[in-house]
């Protein structure tokens, strides 16, 4: 048997919370009951600062009437208000607020501080509240005429309500609405509306402007010049319009539709449907005016008591009222649709040639046309080319070397044969000499130009490709070797892809998308990258350039490193780490002198790592995976047979210089623009701190495109996937 329930009264504190979690749904609704307590004591400029979206600051300042310090001890009370007294006022209520709740509700959901100052008072008086008391006292201090109210730490006691609201960002962008909106309609007032620590305003309007000039400063020029003043009465439904409304020549895809019912901000789906029925004769399927009525209604006919927050009103001969001001904007329509204006481009500006002669050319070409036999249809045309550029390029480009100041590597040296003679000075003449990134490679790249083709000789391309003494040609059997097994296992395919591609963008770390001809691939940019810097370790053998470090590393600490991660494999039946990391110090300096002649690799007598190979122009390896490449160094190189220790140490090079999985992509400008608290940002300490996006596209995929000899394995491994095909779209959409 289920027994009654009990009824109990609700806590004061409970049935607080409740009513301002009505009244205050989010930061915007906060700040639009300030702003109508500041537009009620007759402010004229209204500043507004935020942090956080609202959530962590929204304060508002005005020059208003002020606030009594009779009166400080009970302002943030329920029901306590200036403006109503009985019931009756209601029918004649002229001013924004009448319950007193605005502030009530909210220092119950936040911590509010409200400094006031009246015309006859000699000083300012300043106090804190909490669930709508005086935490303290009210204390004098120094403050211009007028109130500012802090509101900080906003649903800091109602979790669940602080989860559901969206981003800072959204919030912000809410924020900004209601002022935007406030602002338009109050042309007397200056409104300032900026993020908390920032000098520009996201919202400024004069005190002296009128609507059409705040309509200009908000919603910019191209609705101001479009607008139509829009003015009627009715005094037989009580009634007066005033307002804005965009002509035939513009649209958008939203409506924007800014509705004032005596002087308050609100929503009418009625009117607004009404007056889109209309225009929709006028404008283009699926767009919407620009609209702004202030609908003065006799205050009797009016009822503002209908939604906790005000948003909503309700007025008698509502439909009547309607059908009126959809007749009235009807005639104004018709009155403005004589004329019609486009805007058209006829030439970009600095183009060098005339309007004529593009005239000239195009009835010549039409022309022709008829009578030309090869003609291209839509769905063979190539979507890029060489002529069309991304914004990047206007861009200024930040040189690389500022980029990597901080790390831990200094690129500005290379290793440099001061000699073209024999084979002593081959080996004793090298000399390291500092040089700028915008020095050619030891290995220039490859031309990239339609008629040349990637070389097949059995002559090294280091060899057949360079023609200045600075650089040594390697005749070591073993090289040659391994440089022709590239050669004879290319994709002809494959590499014409990639020397003919075009970049279009990262997917993620792993994955880049290409395009090529009519065709769109989705490529595994670690396997690219992999293969990409072995076979830079070989071609460009013994002419390496020279990554010197800031500080140098030691291998012993390296390498204990390396053993304490997992990818280390290291178990107790493998021995002490001090032990094998020891052993890996000694071995590295026994081949320290062939490290440092063919690979510039530097380690000191004292077991310190000194330089790093550059393999590639701006191309500075993720340096957190230094301490694998030592460890592996040591265990996984052959170091008994030449040729197998020159392929397995240029395998171990790709390994560690290659594109990983686990990179960031983050767009640095992006972040920048994030509103993110400082005391919560995430900062990241990994090195070296560069744009990983950015080097991929810049420097990985124009180094494939310049030499890059695909294997065959790369057609069979999913390594280069078609993803689209143009003419197969075209096929698609004609079966639609």
């Amino acid at each position: 048997m289920v027994m009654a329930s009990v009824i109990r009264k609700l806590d004061e504190t409970v049935v607080n919370r409740i009513a301002a979690g009505e009244v205050i749904q989010r930061p915007a609704n906060a700040l639009k009951e300030m702003i109508e307590n500041c537009l009620d004591a007759k402010a004229t400029s209204i500043q507004v600062t935020v942090k956080s979206g609202g959530l962590k600051l929204l304060q508002i300042q005005d020059n208003g009437t002020g606030i009594r310090k009779e009166d400080m001890d009970i302002v943030c009370e329920r029901f306590t208000t200036s403006k109503l007294r009985e019931f009756e006022d209601l029918n004649s209520i002229a001013t924004y607020g009448f319950r007193g709740e605005a502030l009530a509700s909210i220092s119950h959901v936040a911590h509010v501080t409200i400094t006031t100052r009246t015309l006859d008072a000699k000083c300012a008086y300043k106090g804190g509240y909490l669930d709508g008391k005086l935490k303290a006292p009210v204390k004098p201090c120094a403050g211009n005429k007028g109130t500012q109210i802090s509101v900080e730490d906003l649903f800091y006691n109602v979790a669940t309500r602080r989860k559901a609201l969206k981003s800072p960002g959204e919030e912000h962008g809410k924020i900004v609405e209601v002022v935007s909106r406030y602002a338009i309609h109050n042309a007397g007032v200056a409104f300032t509306l900026k993020k908390q620590g920032e000098s520009t305003a996201d919202v400024r309007t004069p005190q002296n402007a009128t609507i059409v000039d705040n309509i200009r400063t908000v919603f910019g020029p191209s609705v101001a010049r479009e607008l139509i003043e829009v003015k009627h009465e009715n005094t037989k439904l009580s009634f007066k319009l005033d307002g804005q409304i965009s002509n035939a020549n513009y649209s958008v895809k939203k409506c924007i539709f800014l509705l004032f019912i005596n002087h308050r901000l609100v929503d009418s789906s009625s009117i607004r449907k009404a007056i889109e029925t209309v225009y929709a004769t006028y404008l283009p399927k699926n767009m919407h005016p620009f609209l702004y009525f202030s609908l003065e209604i006799s205050p009797n006919n009016v009822d503002v008591n209908v939604h906790p927050t005000k948003h909503e009103v309700h007025f008698l001969h509502e439909e009547a009222i309607i059908e009126d001001i959809q007749k009235c904007v009807e005639q104004k329509l018709l009155g403005s649709n004589a004329s019609r204006t486009y805007f058209t481009q006829a030439l970009l500006p600095g183009a060098p040639v005339s309007i004529s002669d593009i005239q000239k050319d195009t009835s010549e070409s039409a022309a022709s046309s008829s009578s030309n036999k090869d003609k291209v249809y839509a769905h063979q045309m190539v979507r890029t080319d060489d002529k069309i550029q991304k914004l990047d390029a206007f861009l200024h480009k930040v040189p690389q070397d500022s980029v990597v100041m901080d790390t831990s590597v200094n690129r500005t040296e290379e290793k440099m044969d001061t000699s073209s003679g024999g084979k002593d000075e081959e080996a004793s003449g090298r000399a390291e000499q500092s040089t700028s990134s915008t020095e050619s490679r030891k290995r220039p790249l490859e031309s990239t130009s339609e008629d040349q083709s990637p070389s097949t000789s059995s002559s090294t391309p280091s060899s057949s490709k360079t023609g200045t003494p600075h650089y040594r040609d390697i005749k070591l059997t073993s090289i040659l070797t391994l440089q022709q097994e590239i050669e004879d296992n290319m994709h002809e395919g494959l590499r014409e892809l990639f020397k003919h591609h075009t970049f279009v963008g990262c997917v993620n770390a792993e994955h880049a998308v290409i395009q090529h001809q009519t065709k769109l691939y989705l490529v595994n940019t670690i396997k690219l990258s992999q293969e990409l810097f072995h076979q830079l370790a070989l071609f460009d053998f013994g002419n390496f350039g020279i990554m010197r470090l800031s500080n140098a590393a030691p291998i012993y600490e390296l390498a204990i490193l390396a053993l304490e991660s997992e990818e280390s494999g290291w178990s107790d039946s493998d021995g002490p780490k001090e032990q094998l990391a020891q052993y890996v110090v000694e071995l590295l300096q026994s081949k320290a002198e062939m490290l440092q002649d063919y690979f510039s690799l530097e380690i000191d007598k004292s077991g310190q790592l000194c330089t790093l190979p550059l393999l590639l122009d701006n191309f500075i390896p993720a340096l957190d995976g230094l301490p694998m490449f030592v460890l592996r160094l040591a265990t996984e190189v052959d170091w008994e047979d030449e040729r197998g220790c020159f392929s397995t140490l240029a395998k171990e090079c790709c390994r560690f210089y290659g594109i990983h999985k686990n990179l960031r992509l983050v767009d640095k400008k992006e972040d920048v623009n994030k509103s993110m608290d400082t005391d919560n940002e995430d900062k990241d300490t990994s090195m070296p701190d560069y744009d990983w996006r950015w080097t991929i596209e810049h420097v990985i995929y124009p180094a494939l495109k310049a030499q890059f000899l695909p294997p065959k394995a790369f057609a069979e491994n999913a390594s280069v996937l078609q993803v689209a095909n143009l003419p197969d779209l075209y096929k698609v959409f004609e079966r639609c």
